[in-house]
Order: structure tokens, then C-alpha cells, then sequence
């Protein structure tokens, strides 16, 4: 397997050259052999999963996919670079192309994206996940897309377009100070959450769709006791709300674990994890007990498309 090179991450002779800089972060340009992959592992639901870039400029303290960095360097400035995968929409067409010769009667299930963010910075420019979607739009597949960026509500005419579609928002927390502190480049809570609303009355009923909306509070992450009902009755305006604590803490690399600056963050705030279970299952009770009309759903079971 060829070892690639980053200019700026690596010495020696690069093969992949920088090609801008988007604000903090440093862009590449790469072609990829493939953008339907298996899915595997937590989201084995679904046919494949579909990632428009590699790298995500949001940089989430927390997040398990600095673990698939092309090298130590690069996974330690996870959130300072993003690779676009420029010849994504050419390989898509083939690849559901390729899908629909073998499997006529039977659309795809896609998830979008399992270790990126598809509507990170970058897209604002690049447009790549927009273009994605429109190539997919003619083969109907199942589709879910996870973002924490209210630049989806962008696509809302293309999404409309389908009619197995699931738009999953993550938002870990319900306090902007813990939200600064876990995820500080992250889009704010209330700006995610107005675009859920937007979302969510953006598909009127039609025969044979089905639009659902998730929020995911994945990784769980504390909720200041001041905002917490507050929080949570805003959830209502989706089908299903998401919970599941942090991955597994493990520092090898290609393991998707949960990473030390978040591990670190912890003990600020020690009165929520020193009982974590305990926090963990109070907020769940209280999301039971608040939202009686949304499904609340643990771990990988949420994140399926049904």
C-alpha cells in the first residue's frame, strides 16, 4: 500500500502538495479508489458508508476518527487539515452504477459520513457533499447523514428529493461553556438546533417518503444543571434522540477511541464524572420522562436508519 506523503507533515519528498489554507486549517487534494465503503463495526447496519472528505476541521476533543489520520503527526493536529477527495462524484456514479447491475430491485443504504463531518468548512467552498447528493438523488438510495453543521439546511432541495432519508444532528451538550470547552471550532447549540427546526418542517408528507430526524447527544457529554430542562424540551422537535457515553480510551493508533485532550477535560468537570453512570442515567430517565412523544435510543441501535 503506497505511503503518501503531506507537505507539511511529512519529510522528504511529498506526493500529496498543500493546496490552500482554509482558515486554521491546511487543504489537500487527493483522487480516492473507492467512496462507498463496507460498513463495518458500529454502523454495520447499512450497506456502506460515504465520506466526502478525510480530516474534519471541527477538531472535536473527543472524537474517535483522529485515529484513522494518515500519520502521528496528522492525528495529533486533527482539525488542522482535510483531505478532499476530488474525484468523489466520477467514482460515485460508477460504484452505484456497478450496485444497481447487480442488485436491481434493491437501493443501497449509505451512510454519510462515519468519520468526517460532511458539511465541515470546507464544503461551504468546495460544494462536494452537495454534488455527492445530487448523483445519488436519480439512484434512491437509504440515506442518513451526521453533522454537527447547520450548512445542511443548504441542501434542503436536494434532500427533499429523496424518499428514505434520515438527517441525524449531533449536539453532545445542551451548555455553550461545555460545548466551548469539548468542542471549541463546533458550530453553537442553538444554531443546531434552529436548524433541526428548519429541517424538520422542510418535508411536507408525500406517498412512499419517509423523512425522520435524529439528535444525537453522542458522546454524552455534561449538561450545566441551569440548562439541562431547557435543553431538553427543545429536543422534541425531532422523531429520536440518540445517548451513548465515550468510546473506549485506547491510544493506538487505527482504534477508535476516545483521545486525550478529552480525557483530560474530564476533570473539569469531575461532579459529572466521578458518577458517571449515575449522570448517565439520570439525563436518559429525564429525556424519557420529558419527551414522551420521541424515541430515545442507546448506542448503536440509534444509529440505524429504522
Amino acid at each position: 500500500m503506497v505511503k503518501y506523503h503531506y507537505e507539511g507533515y511529512s519529510a522528504g519528498k511529498h506526493t500529496v502538495l498543500l493546496r490552500e489554507n482554509f482558515g486554521s486549517s491546511k487543504v489537500y487534494a487527493q483522487n480516492a479508489q473507492s467512496v462507498l465503503n463496507k460498513a463495518t463495526g458500529f454502523i454495520n447496519a447499512y450497506d456502506f458508508t460515504l465520506n466526502p472528505y478525510r480530516g474534519c476541521q471541527y477538531g472535536c476533543s473527543y472524537c474517535y476518527a483522529a485515529a484513522f489520520s494518515p500519520n502521528s503527526q496528522m492525528r495529533q493536529d486533527w482539525g488542522n487539515w482535510v483531505i478532499i477527495k476530488e474525484n468523489a462524484t466520477e467514482i460515485l456514479k460508477k460504484e452505484l452504477h456497478s450496485w444497481y447491475k447487480k442488485n436491481p430491485d434493491r437501493p443501497p443504504s449509505i451512510y454519510m459520513s462515519s468519520v468526517t463531518d460532511p458539511y465541515q468548512p470546507i464544503e461551504s467552498k468546495q460544494l462536494l457533499t452537495r454534488y455527492l447528493l445530487q448523483v445519488m438523488v436519480p439512484y434512491q438510495p437509504t440515506l442518513v447523514i451526521q453533522t454537527r453543521s447547520p450548512m445542511i439546511t443548504r441542501d434542503v432541495d436536494i434532500l427533499q428529493q429523496f424518499q428514505r432519508l434520515r438527517i441525524n444532528m449531533s449536539i453532545p451538550t445542551g451548555s455553550e461553556k461545555v460545548r466551548k470547552d469539548f468542542e471549541p471550532k463546533s458550530p453553537s447549540i442553538t444554531a443546531r438546533l434552529k436548524a433541526m427546526a428548519k429541517l424538520r418542517y422542510s418535508f411536507p408528507y408525500r406517498d412512499n417518503c419517509e423523512f425522520r430526524f435524529s439528535i444525537t447527544v453522542t458522546p454524552l457529554l455534561p449538561t450545566l444543571p441551569e440548562d439541562e430542562a431547557d435543553f431538553i424540551s427543545k429536543l422534541a422537535v425531532v422523531d429520536r434522540v440518540v445517548i451513548q457515553d465515550f468510546h473506549a480510551s485506547n491510544g493506538r493508533s487505527l482504534i477508535a477511541s476516545t483521545r486525550e485532550e478529552a480525557l483530560a477535560l474530564k476533570q473539569k468537570y469531575a461532579w459529572w464524572y466521578n458518577s458517571e453512570q449515575q449522570s448517565y442515567s439520570n439525563f436518559k430517565n429525564k429525556l424519557m420522562a420529558m419527551l414522551p412523544g420521541v424515541e430515545i435510543m442507546e448506542g448503536k441501535e440509534g444509529f440505524g436508519y429504522e
